[in-house]
């Protein structure tokens, strides 16, 4: 089978754009990819594009030019842009396509998500009590992990900073502003133990990557950046996952993120071990924590140690979001795994600036997890 490989990435920031349609903020994604890659749209054979606010985001191509490719819309909740470069990669190495592009893009008015329950296939009694806030769901898991695995306020609140941090140094990034840990700490509550600088929020942005033939990569690019592997797994009966509207009872089950992972590691043939710069889904500092174990980059109850001693600091033995995470990024649902895919891309280029982490790494991963219970995993490698 022929390897995908990446050959071009753009991301348009993400924050907020009065008057800016999603759209527009796309197609600029898409042309700072076909630039970096060395290519124009005409060239593109075939893309995928996501969105959870554009009804008909496949649109783009009015904005880019009708030269009548294939431009299939995908929507998995946060794990859309998983699914937009696995569908990428995948036409690539069936021969379908030579070169492909995967988009995403959103606009999210402010505020929470908001919804009927129904649209989730859960009864309206799940909403009326309170149930179908995500904070609440994501308050509540920290708060069991922490009690099971000995993870302390002040740890949550590292993670917090950590990537605030991180994000100053992002130009890109939403929230530049460095927190420390005890300025994390002094924000409110807004579910137990979660405070306000300990979540993430919607926002918009777009993103784009370009993908080709591995044996026909030397005529774009000296870097390729090669699609090791993706994998997408959905929750199993007994796990207790976002819009889960009951508590598991009896032996724990795995979550999707852990059956992912599992799969995406067998199918590159690379272990955690080999990983040297992560992007997790930090839709609050708390997720972060509970990911690292679920991706196998640490055993549970290790991240206490890890994190006091600056392991996924930009300069330590595991990064994890070096261009600040959805906490320093915001969350423009079709855009945020690529955003992911574009920060690792410049790692393993040794093009990420004042976040480039030391040495040469060569091994990058990026894992999305959210409603109803659905994880994607890419691992990347030069």
């Amino acid at each position: 089978m022929t390897e995908a490989v990446i050959i071009g990435v753009g991301l348009h920031p993400f924050g907020r754009f009065p008057g800016k349609p999603a759209l527009d903020m796309g197609a600029d994604a898409v042309r700072l990819a076909l630039a970096d890659a060395g290519v124009n749209w005409p060239q593109i054979q075939g893309g995928y594009i996501g969105s959870y606010e554009v009804a008909n985001p496949d649109a783009i191509v009015g904005r880019l030019g009708l030269t009548g490719i294939p431009m299939r819309g995908v929507f998995n909740g946060c794990a859309t842009a998983g699914t937009a470069v696995a569908l990428a990669a995948r036409a690539i190495e069936t021969g379908e396509h030579d070169l492909t592009i995967a988009i995403g893009l959103d606009k999210h008015p402010r505020g929470a998500f908001a919804a009927d329950p129904s649209v989730a296939g859960i009864p309206s009694w799940y909403g009326q009590t309170g149930l179908f806030l995500t904070t609440h769901f994501f308050g509540m898991k920290i708060n069991r992990y922490m009690h099971e695995h000995g993870i302390s306020h002040e740890t949550l609140a590292r993670v917090a900073s950590k990537n605030f941090r991180n994000a100053a140094g992002n130009e890109k990034a939403w929230r530049r502003t460095p927190l420390s840990p005890e300025e994390v700490l002094a924000s409110p509550v807004l579910n137990y133990p979660l405070r306000q600088f300990m979540y993430c929020g919607p926002n918009e942005g777009a993103a784009a990557i370009v993908m080709c033939r591995a044996d026909q990569a030397h005529k774009y690019t000296s870097t390729p950046v090669r699609v090791r592997a993706t994998s997408l797994r959905s929750r199993r009966l007994g796990a207790f996952e976002v819009q889960s509207p009951s508590f598991p009872v009896g032996e724990p089950v795995d979550s999707p993120s852990v059956d992912a992972s599992r799969d995406a590691y067998e199918r590159a043939g690379i272990g955690p071990e080999d990983v040297d710069v992560a992007q997790l889904q930090d839709t609050d500092a708390g997720s972060e924590i509970i990911h690292m174990a679920e991706n196998g980059l640490c055993k549970d109850g290790e991240q206490e140690r890890l994190i006091a001693e600056g392991a996924t600091e930009i300069g330590g033995r595991l990064p994890v979001n070096t261009d600040g995470g959805l906490l320093g990024n915001g969350e423009p649902i079709g855009a945020s795994g690529l955003r992911q895919i574009h920060e690792i891309v410049l790692q393993l280029r040794g093009t990420a600036g004042t976040r480039q982490i030391p040495g040469t790494p060569r091994v990058g991963y990026t894992h999305l997890y959210g409603a109803p219970g659905a994880s994607a995993v890419t691992i990347l490698s030069t």
